[in-house]
Formats: structure tokens, C-alpha cells, sequence
């Protein structure tokens, strides 16, 4: 007999059509297994049903079928066995008009052979069978979808917040009541969230993750170092190294044997992950999930992006329907947070990198960034006190479509080409500077920093520097910059004052905002005023001498 082929509609569970009581069927036979389920209802009155099975069925009959002389031989022995050969999950028996009770030989026939037996009364019609089922399915169905819905939903607005990985692994973990990790192309693991499993289900998901994760992860390491080789990470003690390189000998040096999703749909209705197309170590597509059950714990694992060696593994006490899709959407976000951006590839950035350290210009390097011939320098700080980290970092850089990221300290500098206009971003307040070509970049970080100042004094989400011509554009620069060093050389000799005199004036002298856009105490920035307008013998009161001072200050 084939394998049993199951519709895409959620299972009932046996017990679930035993408890309702518009039908009082009563299960007579056959061991009272709760992980019983039905997938679907078949009436027949064969004498063999086999042919007509299709594996997964409630099969109901009135014992037509069923000669005089049945108790006296073997014919319910066959009759099970067939049932049960078959993939049949239950019998239901018709009580009248052919038979009055149900025969006490087929009841034994079901014990023996382990197949579950119901007695379905007079007033219980074979078709109010069928439409329980039904009924129960469209019930799961619909608790499935919603589930999946609110997952997609908590996923998605994980995946927006500062720290996006360790937040998506998070709603994950809760949504499916068991552990996720995403480990990295080392086969060290990056994050967790979620009940954390014990060491032996802990090592069999690492040696999981290791089946999926593309070999070329792993070149170029050291031998015995996590991820060498195949990208399997080095054995730890107490772990049962595979002695086959390949990911079907992994699992057989353990007795297992892991299984690789396939492009079908799954019992529930689940798409599973396809296969990728890149050849492994002996000539097989490579496997990019796999799956196995260590200790009544389910474990997946899933490759994630295009190669990059980023596996996303989960342990699950139990498999319900829309695990599989759930996960999978999980998958695709981690993907698109752990992946290469499209704004130029890796090898670029580095010879971008390496012609800047040996004197190139920058207008001559920035071909190799993109496409871009005019930039805008952006400026990111966390909302709240947390320092951002590298992957969320890289995931604002995705956000803003640009992979030119540098996390430094607690600002997140991201260089986007000027047809990428950042808009605000959930989590984060945002500097921007003016669109500027490549031998600007320096003169537009500086842009940057203080719009982010200002943004976080005004509590603003974004704010943009906005050049404009004005009247200080009348004065020749030369001459602009000599007469600021003048103006300004009793404070320049201590680098604090003039960035506080310029941020106060910015702000109108509010002292509050200035103390939050330098993250200082207020009587810092008092002390520090006050400073400056005795070293420059001047009145800060005076909007003039104010004005001044501002074009001053541009030129410095």
C-alpha cells in the first residue's frame, strides 16, 4: 500500500467526535489512544475495503457485508486486518436495521488488532457523522488560521523593533511554548529565547543546524574549529560526533534519520521549505530544513538567505497545526535581517574599504557602493537607554536599504544613497543630513550628528538638515572662517564650549533640550554658558551678538 495521502484539512481527534453528545457514539473496541485523528469519513458495505481506503478514515458500515456464518471463521480477522493494512483509523458500527447489537467477533477482531471501534446508535445517521467531522475540521481550520494570523502579525512587529533578531526569536518562542536559536555560520550560537532545552536535545539541534548549513559556510576555518568543512560545528564532550560528512550520514552514525522537507503541502495545510539548488559534499541537493524528535522533543532547523550560513533551529514539546508556518515566516524575517543588502556586495564594500586606507578619493571609490552619485549621511540612536548591537544595527541599515552601516558607540551611522529618502523609523530617532556628493561625506556626518541632536532635543522622531542660501552665503568663505577663528579663539581652547554654545543657540538657549541633546546635566550646560560668555566679554542675551556668534560657529 502507497503511503497515505492526506487531504490539507486538519485532523479530527478521535475523542473530540466521541464527546459530542448529539451523536452518543461510544467506543466499544480498540485501544483509547488520544493521539487518535481522523482525517476523513467513508462509508462502505465491501466485504474488503482495502481498494478503497486511502489511509487516515473513520470507516462506517451497517455489517451488510457481513455472512451468517461469520462468527464460526476467520472472516472479522480479515475483514481488521485489511481495515488496518489499509491506514484506517477507526470503525464505526451501525447499530440496526441489519444488526442489533454489534457482533461480539468483530469487537475482538478490533482488540487484537489495535483498531479503534465505535458503536453508532439507531438515531445517529452515517451522514451526521460525516458533518460532525466536517463541522470539527472547519473549527480547527479556523483556530489555525487565527493563530497563524496573530503570529504573523507579533512576528512582523518584532522584526521592527531595535533589536529585531533577539525580539523575533522571542515571539517565536511564545508562540510555539518551546526554544528557538539562531545560530551562525560558525555554528556558534548567535541568540535564544524561550525555554531552553536540556544538553542532549541542545546537541542534537546543533548537529541539526550543522545538516543544513551550506558547506561553503565553514571554508577557509581552521580544522576542529566551529563550522570547518561542512559547517559542522567542532563535537563538544558528550556529543555523538557523525562520522559520514554528509547530511544523511549525520543522522545515521546516530540512529536517526533526520527528514529534509520537500515543496509539498503538509497535513493542515502548511507549505513546506523547498530544497535548495546548490549540490552538497556527495552530489545531493543540499537539504535547507530538516527535522527530528530527540527525547519526545521536536527539533527543526532552517537555512536562512542565500547561503550566508545563518540556521534558525527550534525545539518544540509538541507539533500542533501552523507550527510549520509560523516558523517558516520567522525564517523569512531572520533571513531578511541576517542577509546581504542589495546596495552592493561584499567583495565591493571591501575593496571600497581597502582604496580608501591606501589614499584613494572618495569620489573614486564610491562607484563601487552603488549607483548613487549624491549620498546622505543618517544618524540613528536607540529609543530608550540601550546601546544598539550589531545586528540590529544591520537590521536599521536593511531598513534604511542600505548596507553601509557603522554601529559606533551608541549612534548607528548609515550611509544611503539620496534616492533613498529615510523615513521615521519605529524605535529609533533618526539625524539626516542634505544630499551631498562623495568628497562631502565628512562635512555631511557633521550634518548629520546635529540634526540627530537636534531631532532627540525636540523629542522628533527625524529631523533633516535643510541647506538654504542665507545671508552668511554673501560673506567669501575665507573670510567667513578667518573671522570666526577670531571671534571665537578664547573658547575653541576647550573643545566642549564651542559644540554647547552651539547647540544652545540652536535651541533657542533652552537649557533642558541642550542638556538632552549633549546627554548632560542642565547645570552643565549653565556652568558651561556662562563660561563662554566670559571668556568672549560678551552679552548672550543679546539676540545680536546671538547671531553673530551662529555664523561664527558654522565656520568652525
Amino acid at each position: 500500500m502507497p503511503d497515505s495521502t492526506f487531504p490539507p484539512t486538519p485532523p479530527v481527534p478521535l475523542s473530540a467526535l466521541l464527546a459530542r453528545e448529539d451523536l452518543a457514539l461510544r467506543r466499544i473496541a480498540g485501544p483509547d489512544d488520544p493521539g487518535t485523528v481522523v482525517h476523513w469519513v467513508h462509508t462502505s458495505e465491501m466485504a474488503d475495503p482495502y481498494p478503497y481506503l486511502l489511509g487516515g478514515e473513520l470507516l462506517l458500515t451497517a455489517g451488510v457485508h457481513i455472512p451468517e456464518a461469520a462468527g464460526s471463521g476467520t472472516y472479522f480477522d480479515d475483514y481488521v486486518s485489511r481495515i488496518v493494512a489499509a491506514g484506517g483509523a477507526a470503525l464505526g458500527f451501525g447499530v440496526a436495521p441489519v444488526h442489533d447489537t454489534v457482533p461480539r467477533a468483530l469487537a475482538a477482531a478490533c482488540e487484537r488488532y489495535g483498531l479503534p471501534l465505535l458503536e453508532v446508535p439507531p438515531q445517529t445517521t452515517f451522514s451526521g457523522v460525516a458533518r460532525a467531522v466536517w463541522q470539527l475540521m472547519a473549527q480547527a481550520r479556523l483556530s489555525e488560521l487565527r493563530r497563524v494570523t496573530e503570529a504573523q502579525q507579533s512576528l512582523a512587529s518584532a522584526a521592527s523593533r531595535p533589536d529585531p533578531v533577539p525580539s523575533v526569536l522571542r515571539q517565536l518562542a511564545q508562540r510555539l511554548g518551546g526554544w528557538a536559536v539562531l545560530y551562525g555560520p560558525e555554528g556558534a550560537e548567535i541568540a535564544g529565547a524561550g525555554r531552553e532545552p536540556g544538553v542532549e536535545v541542545g546537541s542534537a539541534l546543533a548537529e541539526l543546524a550543522a545538516v543544513v548549513r551550506p558547506a561553503e559556510a565553514g571554508a577557509g576555518l581552521p580544522a576542529g574549529t566551529p563550522g570547518a568543512g561542512a559547517g559542522r560545528p567542532a563535537p563538544t564532550p558528550g556529543a555523538r560526533p557523525p562520522a559520514d560528512t554528509s547530511w544523511a550520514g549525520a543522522a545515521a552514525q546516530q540512529g536517526r534519520a533526520p527528514h529534509t522537507d520537500r515543496p509539498t503541502t503538509q497535513p493542515g495545510g502548511s507549505a513546506g521549505v523547498g530544497r535548495s539548488g546548490g549540490l552538497g559534499e556527495v552530489g545531493r541537493p543540499h537539504p535547507t530544513s530538516a527535522t527530528d524528535t530527540v527525547s519526545g522533543t521536536h527539533l527543526a532547523a532552517y537555512a536562512l538567505g542565500a547561503g550566508h550560513g545563518f540556521v534558525l533551529g527550534v525545539a518544540v514539546p509538541g507539533r500542533v497545526p501552523g507550527d510549520h508556518t509560523i516558523v517558516s515566516v520567522a525564517a523569512v524575517l531572520l533571513s531578511l535581517l541576517t542577509g546581504e543588502q542589495q546596495s552592493g556586495t561584499g567583495a565591493a564594500r571591501s575593496a571600497a574599504l581597502v582604496r580608501l586606507l591606501l589614499g584613494a578619493a572618495p569620489e573614486d571609490v564610491a562607484p563601487l557602493l552603488g549607483d548613487g552619485r549624491r549620498w546622505v549621511v543618517v544618524h540613528a540612536r536607540p529609543d530608550g537607554e540601550g546601546v544598539p548591537d550589531a545586528v540590529g544595527a544591520a537590521a536599521l541599515g536593511a531598513a534604511l536599504g542600505s548596507a553601509l552601516v557603522d554601529p559606533a558607540g551608541d549612534v548607528v551611522r548609515v550611509l544611503v544613497p539620496a534616492g533613498r529618502t529615510p523615513d521615521p523609523l519605529p524605535g529609533w530617532t533618526l539625524g539626516v543630513s542634505a544630499a551631498v556628493a562623495p568628497e562631502d561625506w565628512p562635512a555631511a556626518d557633521t550634518q548629520a550628528a546635529r540634526a540627530l541632536a537636534r531631532a532627540r532635543a525636540t523629542r522628533a522622531p527625524l529631523f533633516r538638515h535643510g541647506p538654504r542660501p542665507a545671508l552668511a552665503d554673501l560673506v567669501p568663505p575665507g573670510e567667513a572662517a578667518a573671522h570666526a577663528r577670531t571671534l571665537l579663539a578664547p573658547v575653541t581652547a576647550h573643545p566642549a564650549l564651542p559644540e554647547t554654545l552651539r547647540t544652545w543657540l540652536s535651541l533657542h538657549g533652552s537649557w533642558d533640550r541642550t542638556a538632552v541633546a549633549l546627554s548632560v546635566h542642565r547645570n552643565t550646560v549653565r556652568q558651561r554658558i556662562a563660561r563662554c560668555a566670559a571668556l568672549l566679554e560678551t552679552d548672550l542675551d543679546d539676540p545680536d551678538v546671538r547671531m553673530e556668534l551662529w555664523f561664527a560657529l558654522r565656520h568652525i
